[in-house]
């Protein structure tokens, strides 16, 4: 069942070296929607000196994709022993750390996992010892914690909706990253109602805060918060926001720390939501939803960007609504790279008599979109309108509607782009993302920009270490 089997035992050898204590098995862990998989695991105490030595038992369970996911961690406290809730562990036992959020192979290993754990658990005890009374009180909830790590969860308790479907049937999407604009795409697609579950995973290191923790205390229904990547599972989208804010001091370095970023991200998703559509909102979008294809393994039609999304709905609203030209507006669409390089382009032009009439039509089309990109110059793109367009992509997502957007796509063989690059072109979108690409006006002004933007585009992503 494991994919990198080899890998899998070399690193567990090293792990038996280190702990001769630790004991291995082969048990069934049970996800929280309810999904079971027999799953290599190993429990023990690890040394950690705080003013005196304690040993801290832990058990980690290896999911069948690693190296390319980190452990599930718990904490596995005896009778007499309570957990201190903290940065790093919650009320179950689940322990939560930076390593596990930024886990990449081959630089992330179980070895280094425990190495920082006793380090966090030396700054922060997450156990201490109950009187005698308090253990008997303790037995019950440590019968609960051990359902949990031994993945006994009792999913005859679940409640069902909508007709006898488990929560698994259910349009389902994650939102990752728990910042403005993550926050900002919740909110959208829990206001269009289309999804009958949010998740929004927060990876943020330490308890839930600000925007989070307002979410908490104001409860939307069907949105629910999490920092452990089970819980999204089976979602049929998943929108990725998370943005690296390291100390880079170049363009490429920022992208870069953004790539190792996705490298302890993507995997895991991958495994948990095998079928679902990414949607990358992150920066630059285009070269993150390359990252995102490369790293998932998807086929190319299950990875898009947000791309000119935002941009062509502005456009298309300018056209129709301030410069009355209803009749452009339908054809009219921003490609390209998302930004300063954004190209305007039409999907089609209307027959004329003769080439001379045809000119005519195309210059007076060319001022007017001229004059709408004009006002679209003086429109930014802040979180909650990103948001809104994240809620339009996924509405036509997961209700199959068929519909065109202007999204970042693999752009190779279009426009004659020889290199694997995204970028945003008019796609029909449907359940399993990228149906077809809509054949755009041949241009060769368009096609131009569009090859400059495809060339710098795979020269910076030749830079960059997957």
């Amino acid at each position: 069942q494991y994919k990198f089997r080899d890998l899998t035992i070399e690193e567990l050898k090293d792990v038996n070296k280190t702990y001769p204590n630790f004991t291995f098995s082969m048990n069934t862990y049970t996800f929280k929607d309810g999904s079971q998989k027999d799953l290599l695991n190993f429990s023990g105490t690890v040394p950690v000196k705080y003013g005196s030595f304690y040993n801290i038992p832990i058990h980690l369970w290896i999911l069948d994709s690693h190296p390319f996911a980190p452990p599930i961690c718990f904490l596995k406290p005896t009778v007499n022993m309570a957990i201190s809730v903290g940065k790093h562990v919650d009320a179950h036992g689940r322990i939560y750390l930076p390593y596990l959020q930024n886990w990449s192979h081959p630089k992330s290993t179980v070895i280094g996992l425990i190495k920082e754990m006793i380090a966090k658990f030396e700054e922060e005890l997450p156990l201490y010892s109950l009187s005698s009374s308090d253990a008997a009180r303790q037995s019950e909830l440590l019968s609960y914690i051990a359902k949990i790590t031994e993945g006994e969860t009792d999913m005859k308790s679940k409640s069902k909706i909508g007709g006898g479907k488990t929560e698994g049937c259910f349009n389902k999407i994650t939102v990752v990253g728990a910042g403005d604009l993550g926050i900002a795409c919740v909110l959208a697609v829990a206001a269009k109602g289309t999804a009958d579950k949010v998740v929004l995973l927060d990876l943020s290191e330490g308890a839930a805060k600000g925007g989070t923790m307002d979410f908490e205390i104001f409860a939307l229904p069907n949105v629910e918060i999490s920092k452990d990547f089970s819980a999204s599972a089976d979602s049929k989208v998943v929108v990725l926001t998370v943005n690296s804010l390291g100390n880079a001091q170049t363009y490429l370095d920022v992208i870069q720390s953004n790539v190792d970023l996705f490298r302890g991200i993507i995997p895991a998703i991958s495994h948990y939501s095998q079928n679902t559509v990414l949607l990358v909102a992150s920066h630059p979008v285009e070269v993150m939803t390359y990252v995102s294809w490369k790293l998932s393994a998807f086929p190319k039609s299950r990875v898009i960007g947000v791309g000119a999304n935002l941009d062509t709905e502005r456009f298309q609203y300018i056209l129709t609504n301030l410069l009355k030209a209803q009749v452009l507006a339908k054809d009219a669409w921003i490609i390209g790279e998302q930004g300063e390089d954004k190209v305007p382009s039409w999907t089609s032009c209307n027959v004329v008599a003769n080439q001379t009439e045809a000119m005519a039509a195309r210059n007076s089309r060319e001022k007017v979109a001229n004059r709408a990109m004009e006002v679209l110059k003086g429109k930014g793109q802040r979180s909650w309108s990103v948001g809104l367009s994240v809620a339009d992509l996924t509405d036509s997502i997961l209700k199959d509607k068929r519909k065109v957007h202007s999204v970042s796509t693999l752009a190779k063989g279009c426009c004659s782009i020889n290199s694997e690059v995204f970028l945003s072109l008019p796609c029909i979108l449907g359940t399993n993302g990228v149906i077809e690409m809509v054949k755009l006006e041949e241009d060769p002004l368009v096609q131009e920009k569009l090859q400059s933007s495809a060339g710098s585009i795979n020269d910076l992503q030749q830079q960059l270490k997957l």
